[in-house]
């Protein structure tokens, strides 16, 4: 009895010993964990970097002629009237050609849009060369070299009118306007703050010395539109004519200003002050589109030209009759 209660003892500890063993066993095992992925780091907008600054000051394009020389001075000249309500008067200027400079004449050109002002060109002397910066249309004017071309273009800003809705309004005390027939005028005297010379460029020896004001600056910011189709014509039809060449006429083109762009023998157009007369054109030539010219009579008397047989005409002097012939006698008789 006593050895099976003894051997039921041994066999109670070896049950036990082996459950603590298998219990250890299963407490080593390495269960195995489940880890989510790490989250994918937060997107960062980074804005594109900002546009440079603007330089202190960017003309409106860039230079388009370069000379060795300065241009001569600006001729003085009467400025035609102007020829159709809405037409803006751009002033004349010299243009280089590689040789030498020509007279581009002023004159009154319809804007590109409604509402739009003319900036004119300007030579400036930079780094040793003068350099030509073209002039654009926009909605202010813009800087010119501080220039005084006249007529309402005094070196800063535009004097001789504004755009009133779409109509522009004329100062006839700046421009030539004929009030008869264009009516959408004002008066209003300008006083000029400003040297009156005949200087043509900026900076350099002799040169005007102007640089942009604050609302300049933003004008050469703006929309702008390069000179009208007519106005290039005007430039070409230019610097095709000798005449226009300042070494043949000293400085004094004997067309300094045209009613219209191209119109060089038009009716209105204006020769500068000291110019020789342009070459006599035959009367009622071809192409001109003008009629024959009045006569003039020995006393300094005009008369219109006329045609014989048309009313007004004056009448042929009478015919004289032939004298009478005696008859001849016969000698000898």
């Amino acid at each position: 009895m006593k050895t099976l209660l003894k051997n039921s003892l041994v066999l109670h500890r070896a049950v036990v010993a082996v459950l603590s063993a298998a219990t250890l066993t299963s407490a080593c095992v390495v269960q195995p964990v489940y880890r989510a992925p790490p989250p994918p780091p937060p997107r960062v907008y980074y804005p594109p970097p900002p546009p440079p600054p603007p330089p202190a000051y960017s003309p409106a394009v860039e230079v388009e002629v370069r000379a060795t020389e300065p241009p001569p001075p600006l001729p003085d000249y009467e400025q035609p009237p102007c020829p159709q309500d809405g037409y803006l008067w751009t002033p004349g200027y010299w243009h280089w050609t590689g040789s030498d400079y020509y007279w581009v004449p002023g004159t009154w050109v319809q804007p590109p849009q409604v509402g739009f002002l003319w900036t004119p060109g300007y030579w400036g002397f930079v780094g040793g060369v003068y350099g030509w910066h073209v002039g654009y249309w926009g909605p202010h004017v813009g800087f010119y070299g501080g220039v005084n071309y006249g007529y309402g273009y005094v070196g800063v800003g535009f004097a001789g009118g504004h755009w009133a809705g779409n109509s522009f309004a004329y100062n006839t005390s700046v421009v030539n306007v004929n009030t008869t027939v264009i009516h959408n005028t004002y008066n209003q005297t300008v006083v000029n703050n400003v040297t009156v010379n005949k200087v043509s460029y900026n900076g350099g020896a002799g040169g005007v010395a102007a640089a942009p004001t604050p609302q300049e600056r933003a004008a050469a910011q703006e929309q702008h539109v390069a000179p009208t189709p007519m106005q290039q014509q005007h430039v070409q039809e230019a610097i095709r004519n000798p005449a226009l060449a300042a070494r043949a006429n000293g400085g004094h083109p004997s067309i300094a200003a045209t009613p219209r762009p191209a119109a060089f023998n038009a009716p209105g157009v204006v020769g500068a002050r000291g110019a020789a007369m342009p070459p006599p054109r035959a009367a009622g030539a071809p192409g001109t589109g003008q009629p024959n010219p009045p006569r003039t009579a020995p006393n300094g008397a005009v008369h219109p030209q006329v045609v014989p047989g048309q009313p007004g005409a004056p009448k042929p002097p009478p015919k004289k009759a032939p004298p009478k012939r005696e008859p001849e006698h016969e000698h000898g008789r």
